[in-house]
């Protein structure tokens, strides 16, 4: 018998950003031992639901993937014509992130008009019920669900909100694997020289699009905190904006924090990445909600120690004064966090945590899982 086909569904290249990252990875894990193609998107998203500057790569196409750009998001007539496909090409398995209910009409009506009998379908999801609620999440979500033959949470709140809509299909929860695609760590001395910033001085990292709920504000408020001024901490907000930069932009003003905080708001290429994660002492991640988070999983990789709020699964994937410290969603509890942080010099042993924590978090477990589902389908 030959390989085993497996078919992604949705982000990768030219498409930019976390989940084509993610797709990726995984897909060059389970090639490994089977024929795998991605199949993505010649649109995403309309320009109008997209609050960033671009959705596509600068970088070149990999070179070790089967990359098809096929999928329309918004043109039934495609979902009809690419559906035929999937069902033609007879894929064993079907894997399918999920993460926004705008995308469920669109691979709802792919999984059913693509599976056959012997292909199974398997989705991983980001989100069940989105952080920034829209009409139709409900139904489009349901629509979704229906023809999926199990499932992957990252969280402990994704996977109890998936049994709000399917109480028996099986499911597991697997947290989000470490992104180990943007190569080794620099020194810290080396990635500051990189982005030009003082050798001597305090650096906090707030890395990510910009989003209301990832609490950008009250991180900045924490840092026009008494205590923190008094340390000389620097603030990195590397990062582009997805909505309004003007809320963010006036508080910044109002509280006068001048050059305490360094805001670098292009995308950040991945190639890039290992400069603002190794010129930083801590990665703080001040969500006012959150299921999961890719930044946790790239702060592992560079075994960077972390502050986040009790919000969702940031709580499971940093455990408290040992990675990291764990705080409210409040200016002044971020703020306490941070100060501990420096104070008690906790860098060494936090670091060395991290060292020993990341180790549970493979793609390859990921992958194995994926085929257990499966096999007990």
């Amino acid at each position: 018998m030959g390989k085993k086909k497996i078919l992604f569904l949705g982000p990768a290249w030219p498409y930019r950003g976390g989940l084509a990252a993610y797709n990726e990875r995984l897909a060059e894990e389970l090639q490994k031992d089977a024929e795998v193609e991605i199949w993505t998107f010649t649109l995403q998203y309309p320009s109008f639901l997209f609050p960033g500057t671009s959705q596509y790569s600068d970088a070149p196409a990999p070179t070790h993937l089967r990359i098809r750009r096929l999928i329309n998001s918004v043109n039934p007539l495609n979902w009809i014509k690419v559906g035929r496909m999937i069902r033609k090409w007879q894929p064993d398995l079907i894997v399918t992130k999920y993460w926004l209910p705008f995308m469920g009409p669109c691979l709802g009506t792919l999984l059913r008009l693509g599976k056959s009998k012997k292909t199974r379908v398997v989705s991983i999801l980001d989100n069940v019920i989105p952080h920034e609620k829209r009409p139709g999440d409900v139904p489009f979500t349901r629509y979704f669900l229906k023809p999926v033959d199990a499932f992957i949470a990252m969280s402990q709140s994704v996977l109890d909100d998936l049994r709000q809509f399917e109480p028996g299909k099986p499911a597991s929860l697997i947290p989000h694997p470490i992104y180990d695609n943007y190569g080794p760590a620099i020194s810290k001395t080396d990635a500051r020289e990189q982005l030009k910033l003082e050798q001597d001085k305090k650096y906090i990292l707030f890395f990510g699009f910009i989003r209301k709920y990832k609490g950008l504000d009250l991180l900045i408020q924490a840092m026009a905190d008494e205590r923190i001024k008094a340390m000389d901490i620097r603030l990195i907000v590397a990062g582009e904006f997805y909505g309004d930069a003007a809320p963010i932009m006036k508080l910044l003003e109002d509280l006068q924090l001048g050059d305490k905080v360094l805001m670098h708001n292009d995308f950040i290429a991945d190639a890039a990445v290992k400069n603002y994660f190794c010129a930083a002492d801590l990665v703080v991640q001040p969500y006012k909600s959150a299921t999961q988070s890719g930044i946790s999983q790239i702060a592992y990789h560079f075994e960077k120690p972390m502050v986040v709020t009790r919000v969702g699964g940031l709580v499971e994937m940093v455990p408290d004064d040992i990675v990291g410290f764990q705080c409210e969603p409040d200016p002044t509890d971020i703020a306490t966090a941070i100060v501990r942080y420096y104070a008690d010099n906790r860098e060494a042993d936090m670091s060395a945590a991290v060292r020993t924590e990341k180790k549970q978090y493979s793609w390859e477990r990921l992958a194995g899982e994926i085929k257990r589902l499966i096999a007990n389908k």
